[in-house]
């Protein structure tokens, strides 16, 4: 047997341990995928779990920035990377499906939009995030990457894969490519976590600049806060007259405002579930 013969067995054994490239999907199949890591693969998404964003309330100045951005990014002009941070339950990851959904209707069959996808990463998978933009790079639709509950622990280094397919790396983000991202930390990693890269760096300033970088990376910082009574209250009578709920308005607000209350929360989270509760016990769905 030859050298020659023995190292081309060897090629060819390797080639079949290789995982093969990943596929690249059909994306006319849906206008929402879901990234699934341990196959390579993109899985369609036939009906995409939105609220309508005429109901989301007392996010006025995000939903205008989020929608202007997203709508830039689709008619192919220049827009920013997207952190919406701030308290847990008022709509930051709804708002993020709604604008695209709403953008992606309002430019349908327009003049330079090429259809505008959104495809969904989860947290734990930030690390094949390099691999998906090289999916999408050539591809003529532009896409919208997005990450719910995006957030790091103590000795999770992935958020440097973030970091490099974001803004790093000789190629850089593919133009077709935006990364939304909600968390509820501003700075996306614990504080403990910054101040132990200091108290133990060298330079512990340097330490810091490494950490706080990851949210540089998005341009666009949107905040959300705890909505106040009236914000809370709007949320609920919004939702009671789209879904048709008919029971008198003082009792409404009585219960509405005792079930915040309960849950220790005002959001528009808590407000949906007292709906869900109310439409349960008056025998009606919420399609």
């Amino acid at each position: 047997m030859t050298d020659t013969y023995l190292l081309q067995r060897i090629a060819e054994a390797l080639e079949r341990l290789s995982p093969p490239p990943p596929k690249k999907p059909s994306f006319d199949a849906a206008q929402a995928f879901v990234w699934r890591a341990e196959s390579q693969t993109l899985s369609p998404v036939k009906k995409v779990s939105r609220v309508e964003l005429s109901l989301l309330r007392g996010v006025d100045l995000a939903r205008d920035q989020l929608l202007g951005n997203t709508e830039r990014f689709a008619r192919g002009l220049p827009a920013n990377n997207v952190l919406l941070w701030g308290a847990r339950g008022m709509g930051k990851s709804s708002l993020v499906k709604a604008a695209h959904a709403e953008v992606d209707a309002r430019l349908a069959g327009t003049k330079n939009c090429r259809g505008l996808k959104l495809i969904e990463i989860h947290r734990e998978d930030i690390e094949s995030l390099p691999l998906l933009m090289g999916l999408l790079r050539e591809d003529a639709h532009r896409f919208i990457v997005f990450c719910d509950d995006l957030s790091f622990d103590s000795g999770d280094a992935s958020y440097k894969s973030l970091k490099a397919a974001l803004e790093g790396g000789i190629e850089g983000r593919p133009d077709n490519v935006l990364f939304y991202a909600t968390s509820n930390r501003r700075h996306l990693l614990p504080r403990e976590m910054m101040e132990n890269e200091r108290s133990t760096a060298i330079n512990p300033g340097e330490a810091t600049e490494e950490k706080v970088s990851l949210s540089d990376r998005f341009g666009l910082w949107l905040g959300f806060h705890k909505c106040n009574q009236d914000e809370f209250l709007e949320m609920v009578f919004g939702y009671v007259a789209r879904y048709g709920l008919e029971a008198p308005a003082e009792q409404i607000r009585a219960e509405a405002l005792e079930w915040a209350i309960t849950r220790a929360s005002r959001s528009g989270r808590a407000a949906f579930q007292y709906i869900q509760d109310l439409a349960g016990r008056l025998g009606k769905t919420l399609d």
